[in-house]
């Protein structure tokens, strides 16, 4: 959302099945995936922008806000 990516885009740029993408946007709570995946995924993300934090309030923001 915060990219503005549709699912196919981030499965191309993750280069993971669109399917992968759909499974993973459709869990409630944890996604249970493989590790490789999800790090092919959260990079793809991190190179687009996104920041994970892993505070007392997890999350994600873009890059460079506060």
């Amino acid at each position: 959302m915060l990219l503005g990516w549709e699912q196919i885009e981030l499965s191309k740029k993750a280069r993971v099945a669109i399917g992968t993408v759909r499974r993973m946007e459709g869990f409630a709570g944890p996604i249970g995936s493989r590790t490789e995946t999800l790090r092919k995924v959260m990079g793809a993300l991190e190179k687009g922008g996104i920041e994970f934090l892993d505070d007392d309030r997890p999350g994600v923001r873009m890059k460079g806000k506060a």
